[in-house]
Order: structure tokens, then sequence, then C-alpha cells
């Protein structure tokens, strides 16, 4: 075993010159996926299974959708139109160079898109950079031409744009765009930006104190509203343009947020939530009351605002998860039915109000699944939405009549689209179209990376858009299923995803692996939430061909299972209760047949390296090594010094608890290597956590070795670095856990 001080240590993956040198050679289109046959290895490389292109970011309007594709790190948008989509490239941006591509989002007409490059800032105020360029970065709003190819037009700095709608005929120059920047509101028109000679700089709007976010205009365009958050409380605001005032509805002492217009326009409809107290600290697994109000939109015949009325009101605390972590906490469709996610019936589901009846609201998705990705058709007739319905480890499209609350599958088992139903779909977008309506969604499994398909609803089945083929080295062939696996721990129900190796004869080595969040769920497929899950589940598909069993843990404190599972007591710095479904993951695989008991590691990522920090403090007994992306390792120290509460409302009396929850306190214990990689700008775990537990640990003489990028985020924006990455714990691996050949 080597020393304290017998570590790797590898900046930006050996030396940042060293990094920007790792080859991203592409492999030989000749180059064929190896195919499986039993008793012999699956060889593909890392660079293979991470070849394909990753889609996300998709959107549709008209007979129109676009979507950004991630190629080995170079980030562009596509586009295609209906009934004959041929995908189009639109941009041309071709060096992996870490700045994100989002917030995609089509003009009325469909002939402009606008999006964003760039990440935002951090709490030094500067932008993600992870290639160290020399010149600065920025996050910059773009608009650009669906029909042409033309190069990006620079709208300005800022981020999350919305288009305004526009009376039928009215001139695509004179179009307008909203955006972001620094909390204040700028207002952007396609003639000055398109046209270089009279060019025009977007303007800002008004000026108001807190943060404005949240905002859409009125159906007739002519006013906007928004959030206004002020710390304590927030207001709903209303700008009107021809008047240029800001109205504020029915402000008081609560945090408003999300509102949305009533199709006339007349009245907006919003989430309340009571406002903040002294002392009272965010807490992300916790909960609040809520309610939805709906107020006028103009002032009464007195010139005093509407207080508004409450038309319900959740059971308890069962705010907070359900209202930010969907895309549209809120709508009012135009068939005047409010809708609005909750989990006071344990689930998340969307429910719906009629605002001109008193009475519950109706549950349009009902059962023991989660509700996530979810789509209106333009009639308001119904609901489209991605669901674990029936396959708790996989996600599926459903439609629901929301008059009726009438429900059928859409892409399931029996649906005649998934035969088998072991597809993952999601992020439904509904479009008219001549031959009628088409949805559009993104859509993966076990073998297949996410891309995007499509289905005209009651004719035809499933047809793939993009990719039209994956590229030759992808080894979909060489892939292994994953098996659904349970198993329990504390008398809860825990689920698994396991991946077996090659059969050899001999009893292999088995990992541990735990996804971030940790409000997330690994599937049984290619991950929707991005490339960091993504490529999580390629990573574990190449440790199970190079011979390792592989177990991916959805433990407690997750999504998928419910809202019990997901709040479950004791949990982080409140007693690492999901820690004993980490454990109980180790003894199901020391009873496998094929595992060997006595080489068993762990890894993960965020939430992920805090569990395997954990594990390696607490049992080196029974965790022999373990890889730690950015983990939290000292709770107490995030609650104090992170930030107030640290995200988990970690109070004063409380620092004891959570710091006895962390691996920093059993570090007498830890005799096991680890091997350490973090991104000194991360934005969600401090870097110093995993500066202060490698220096406690040598002083310790436990075997350390670390993996260190410079200017690199939380999520890894290089795929370069992804790929030293998962090259570094190969080894990592293969030196603590070496697999018998």
């Amino acid at each position: 075993m080597p020393n304290c001080y017998a570590f790797l240590l590898i900046v930006a993956c050996f030396t940042r010159s060293a990094a920007q040198s790792v080859s991203t050679t592409q492999p030989s289109a000749l180059t064929q996926p190896a195919a499986v046959q039993s008793g012999t290895s699956r060889s593909f490389s890392i660079d293979d299974v991470l070849s394909a292109p990753y889609c996300q970011n998709l959107s549709g309007r008209g007979n129109r959708v676009i979507w950004v594709v991630n190629e080995r790190g170079m980030r562009n948008l596509y586009t295609a139109t209906f009934p004959d989509p041929t995908p189009r490239k639109l941009t041309n941006y071709t060096a992996d160079d870490g700045q994100e591509l989002g917030e995609v989002t089509l003009s009325p007409d469909g002939r402009w898109v606008a999006f964003v490059r760039g990440g935002g800032k951090n709490g030094q105020g500067t932008h993600p950079n992870p290639s160290s360029a020399p010149a600065p970065v920025e996050q910059v709003v773009y608009v650009l031409p669906t029909a042409s190819p033309a190069m990006p037009v620079r709208v300005g700095v800022g981020s999350k744009p919305v288009w305004a709608p526009e009376p039928a005929g009215t001139p695509g120059g004179t179009q307008r765009l909203l955006f972001a920047r620094g909390g204040q509101l700028y207002l952007a028109r396609l003639a000055d930006l398109t046209n270089q000679r009279t060019r025009k700089e977007p303007a800002l709007l008004f000026t108001a104190r807190g943060t404005q976010a949240d905002y859409s205009f009125s159906p007739d365009g002519r006013r906007l509203v928004f959030t206004s958050y002020r710390g304590y409380h927030n207001l709903i605001g209303i700008y009107d343009f021809g008047q240029h005032q800001v109205r504020w509805l029915a402000p008081g002492v609560d945090r408003d947020q999300y509102p949305a217009w009533s199709p006339d326009g007349r009245q907006v409809a919003f989430i309340r939530v009571p406002g903040q107290r002294h002392g009272e600290l965010e807490n992300i697994q916790g909960g609040n009351p809520f309610a939805i109000w709906v107020t006028s939109a103009e002032p009464l015949a007195d010139g005093l605002p509407d207080p508004g009325r409450m038309l319900w009101q959740s059971p308890a605390d069962d705010g907070g998860f359900a209202q930010y972590y969907p895309t549209e906490p809120l709508r009012w469709t135009v068939t005047n039915r409010i809708l609005f996610f909750s989990e006071h019936q344990q689930w998340m589901h969307l429910y719906a109000l009629n605002p001109a009846l008193a009475g519950a609201p109706v549950d349009l998705t009902p059962g023991e699944a989660e509700t996530e990705e979810t789509t209106v058709s333009p009639d308001g007739t119904y609901l489209y939405y991605s669901s674990n319905l029936n396959d708790t480890d996989r996600r599926h499209l459903w439609r629901v009549q929301i008059e009726t609350g009438k429900r059928e599958a859409i892409t399931t088992v029996n649906s005649g689209v998934d035969e088998e139903s072991k597809g993952i779909e999601t992020d439904p977008v509904l479009l008219e179209t001549t031959a009628g309506q088409t949805l559009v969604y993104r859509s993966a499994s076990w073998n297949q990376p996410t891309g995007i398909a499509y289905l005209s609803i009651g004719i035809q089945p499933e047809k793939k858009l993009f990719p039209a083929e994956l590229p030759a080295a992808f080894p979909s062939a060489s892939l292994t299923e994953p098996r659904s696996v349970t198993f329990t721990a504390d008398g809860m129900v825990v689920h698994g995803q396991l991946f077996l190796p090659p059969a050899s004869g001999s009893k292999a080595p088995a990992l541990v692996f735990m996804h971030g969040g940790p409000m997330r769920q690994m599937l049984l497929g290619w991950h929707y939430r991005g490339t960091y899950y993504a490529n999580a589940y390629a990573m574990n598909q190449y440790l199970a061909a190079q011979g390792y069993v592989v177990l991916s843990v959805n433990y407690r404190a997750g999504i998928g299972y419910g809202r019990a599972f997901r709040r479950a007591d004791k949990q982080g710095p409140r007693g690492a209760s999901e820690y004993q479904d980490v454990v109980a993951a180790a003894r199901y695989l020391q009873k496998r047949p094929e595992v060997n008991a006595t080489q068993i590691g762990l890894w993960g990522g965020s939430y992920g390296g805090y569990l395997t920090a954990l594990g390696l403090a607490r049992n080196s007994d029974l965790f022999a090594c373990g890889v730690d992306l950015h983990g939290v390792h000292d709770w107490s120290w995030r609650g104090n010094m992170f930030s107030p509460g640290g995200g988990w409302g970690i109070g004063e009396a409380e620092t004891k608890e959570a710091f006895t929850s962390s691996p920093v306190a059993n570090l007498d214990s830890w005799r096991s290597p680890c091997l350490f990689i973090h991104g000194d700008d991360d934005r969600n775990v401090a870097f110093a956590e995993t500066v202060d537990l490698v220096q406690k640990l040598r002083g310790r003489n436990v075997p350390t070795e670390v993996l260190i990028f410079p200017d690199e985020v939380h999520s890894f924006l290089l795929h370069r670095n992804w790929l030293a990455i998962y090259r570094t714990m190969t080894k990592f691996f293969g030196k603590y856990m070496p697999v018998s050949r």
C-alpha cells in the first residue's frame, strides 16, 4: 500500500496541457461493435460508449421542432419540420469548449429560434470557463432564423429568453424578445437586431427591486406578468407596455410565484407559499404549505389591487419539490382549467382546478407513479405527460382528457409502439400538421442513447428522427441489459439496476454506484436528465464489459418511488439513513454467486460522492476502494460556510448531528484507497470539501489519489474531461480490484 504521500496529483488530467492533449480522434467509420459471446469480454473503449450524440432541450411550435445535440462536447441546434421531417443542423459549433447551449424557444411563427450559450455566474461573478480560455466568456442570448443557413445574431448578455405573442399578420421583423440580465428584464426587437446599419441594443424594460423572473406575456402581448423575488417575500407584478407602468397583484407577506395568465388575460393565477421567518433556512428535502390563488389583472374601482382569492390549499407541508422540479409548475389552459403539480397524495401528480367552481382539484395522473414532463394540446383537450406508471424504473408517455380524466398509454406496452416496454420516453411535444397531430419526444433504451422520435397519434408506430444511425464505434451489440433488482434495508424496499459482466468462470469484483441529487433516479437505460447521468449509465456499462458486477442503487431520498421514499426520516445531515441502502446493496452483492465478496468498491458523484466517502469512512472492512466525484464530506461545514443552512436547513442546533452524519466523523476507521475527482470552479459542492478531506487522509496515511480540473464546474462540461475521468477510474479500480481474466 502506498503511504500518505504516494498519491497521484493529476491537474486537469496530468496537468492542463495534458488535459488538452487527450485524444478526441473519432473512431474509424469501419470499426464495428464487438459481438457479445458467452465467456468472452465485450471489447469496447470509453471513447466508444461515449461516442453517440445525446439529444436534449426539445421544444416545438406549429409544425417545427428544435433540439440540442451534444456530440463529443460539441453542442449544436437541430431542427425539423413535419409532416415530412428531415433533421437539419442550424449551428456549427465545432469545439469541445464547455459552453452550454440551452433555453431554446421558437418564435410564434416558428421562423426564429432564441437560445442561450454559456453558463451563469458563480458567487465571484465569473461564468464557466472549463477550457481556461484566455478571452473572457459570457452567457449570451442569440437568435437564429430556422428556414435558411445563417450565423446566430447576438442579442445580448443574459438568459431566459421569452417571445411575445404577436397578432396574426405582424411582420416578422417587429417581433419582440424578452430576456433577463442581472435580475432585470430587457426587451429586444428583431428589426433592431438584424439590421447591422441601424442596430439598436436591447433596452431595459423597467427597474424594480429584487430579482425579476417567472415572466410571461399576456395573450394579447400588451402586458407582462412576473415574479419579483425579494428574499423574505415575493411579489407578483404586471408591467403595462402602453402605460410603461408596474402594478402589484394581491401584495402581501408571502412568497408568491409562478404566475399564469387566464385565457382572456383578465386574471392571473399564482402559487402562494408562506413568507420566510427569521432563522428559517432552505431545505431542499423539506416541505412547506402552499396554495393556488387567483386575482384580477386589473385594479378595483377604487384603484386598490384586488386582494385575490384562494382556490385550494395543500393539506400539509406538501409544497416544494413538486413546484420547483417541473418545467411549468402552474398553467391556465384555453379551456379554463388551472393545472398544477402537487405531492399531497404521496406522489408527484398533476391536478386540475376549475376556477369558476368550488371544490377539490381533480387528479389527472392518478396511480403510484411520478408525473414529470408535460404538455397541453393547443385546444386544451389533452394533457400529454411522461411517467413511470406500471414500469417503475423507466419512463413512458401517456395522455389524459383534461375534462373527463380518461387516460391512455402512448408509448407503453400494448400501445403498439414499444411492445416489450423497454424504452424510455420523455419530453412530449405535440405538433399540429397537415397530416394531423404528431407527437415528438426524446427516446432511449438500454442500448440506445437518448435521441428524438415521433409518431402520428392513432395512425402509425414510432419512427426515429435523430440520429439516423449511431456512430459505427458505438457498441450497441456489446452492451449488457441491466436487470431490475430489489432488496431491503431497515424494512424499506430499495431498487437497483444490476449490470452483469460476461461469464468468465471466476468470481468477479463488484461496484456499487450511487447517483447524485439526491432527487434523482437511475433507470434501466440511458438517462434523460442530461449528459451527467447519461454518462454515468455509460460508465456502468463499460465497467460491466471490463468484468465488474455493477449495482446502481436508487437509495432513499431519491425520486420515482413516492414522497415518503424521497423524504425518508433521518437522511443526509440528519442521520444519513440512506447509507443503510448502500450497505444493503453490498450485502446483496456478497450473496450473488458471480461476486468476489471481499472485492466490493464504491463510486458516485455529488451526493453519490458523499455516500462513497461515507462508505469508506465507516466500512473499510466492507468496501475495498472507492471513487468520490465532488462529494460533500462535512455537512456541518457546508451548513455554516457554503451557504446559510447549506441548502439542507442545517441550523446551529443540528451542527453536531450534521458532523456525525459526515465522512469526516469516521476518519480513524478509514483504511481503503480513494480516488477524489473535482473541478475547482464547482458551484454545487465547494472544492474546499475535497481539499480538506484529502489533507486529513494524507495525515492518516490513507492511500489517496486525486484528479483535479482547474476551472471545471460541477457537471464537467468538457467531453475530454469525462474521458479523462473514466479512464483514470478504470486504472484505479484495476489497481485495487483487478479483474481475473
